[in-house]
């Protein structure tokens, strides 16, 4: 069992004809949708709303074979990113957090993964930002067992992070818990600014994280580990947003993992990452040709047998 904590919410798109459509989003519930459609067992934490929209992502959950026995049932209205797409499918997102769903999940609630002993944990995004989940599900991150596989999808969002300071503190202390921490160039030089993406990763890895996986929209995924620094190209696609690619890149590269009974140790194996970053690759590929964040089933994917 894999567990992903943190945030669903919904997605008002934004087109650049002015045109506004409603998907299921965030990226921990683009998560756990693309490992479950990769065919692994998955559960989702994190809270959802009673209204037409929260039935609405726990009803995709339930369809793609995520595990809902982890989720919290609220009142609370469904939080809302709104993502305004330019022309060439890029993203740009505001938020509306103000007494909704997501950001309420408080520390008991996030302990309730432990119960389930999964094999790994995935969080990060918004729920590392937005109080009281963020303080959540850094505790949980700090108290997981050791032989517990750690992810953290740093995703930064500046236009919601309210108190910068802090949320450097704790996000740097959460990844250096992690085995796998995912970020993008965007994200590393927020992390620490004026430093190369590169120098950055180097510097996670040195004070705790196991490795590093840097994406740059088109350009070559890189990965950084302890003795690794491989690449990973990108291929060319007609994409029509990118909206949930870094979501499907983080699900896929875990779900390869586990599958395959990889660890911590493991890490250090430059074949499994290469495979696996490659195949995290062509599943974010398969999702930027799709519009909202819709990422392909184990079918639909050149996916080695174990």
């Amino acid at each position: 069992m894999i567990v992903v904590a943190g945030e669903a919410l919904i997605d008002l798109l934004v087109l650049p004809d002015d045109q506004v459509r409603a998907t299921p989003g965030g990226g921990p519930y683009n998560t756990a949708r693309t490992i479950a459609r990769l065919g692994l067992d998955v559960a989702f934490l994190g809270r959802l709303s009673t209204d037409r929209f929260g039935r609405r992502l726990a009803g995709e959950l339930r369809r793609d074979g995520v595990d809902l026995g982890s989720v919290v049932s609220t009142d609370d209205l469904t939080t809302l990113a709104i993502a305004e797409l330019d022309p060439d499918g890029g993203a740009t997102y505001r938020f509306h957090f103000t007494e909704t769903s997501a950001i309420g999940l408080t520390a008991d609630e996030a302990r309730t993964a432990l119960d389930r002993a999964p094999a790994a944990v995935h969080l990060g995004t918004l729920g590392l930002t937005i109080e009281p989940i963020a303080s959540s599900l850094a505790g949980l991150a700090l108290e997981l067992p050791a032989t517990t596989l750690l992810m953290v999808d740093a995703n930064s969002r500046p236009a919601a992070i309210e108190d910068p300071p802090s949320y450097v503190t704790r996000l740097r202390r959460v990844l250096g818990r992690a085995a796998i921490v995912k970020a993008s160039v965007e994200d590393l030089a927020y992390l620490i600014p004026g430093t190369t993406p590169f120098d950055v990763a180097r510097h996670l890895v040195a004070t705790g994280s196991g490795v590093v996986l840097i994406t740059d929209g088109p350009r070559p995924v890189r990965v950084v580990g302890i003795g690794v620094d491989l690449e990973v190209l990108v291929p060319r696609v007609a994409v029509v947003d990118t909206v949930g690619c870094g979501d499907a890149f983080g699900g896929a590269f875990l779900a390869r993992w586990v599958e395959r009974g990889l660890g911590r140790a493991a890490l250090r194996d430059r074949d499994a990452l290469r495979e696996a970053a490659t195949l995290a690759v062509e599943v974010a590929a398969i999702t930027a040709g799709r519009a909202g964040a819709d990422p392909p089933s184990r079918a639909e994917v050149d996916w080695p047998a174990v």
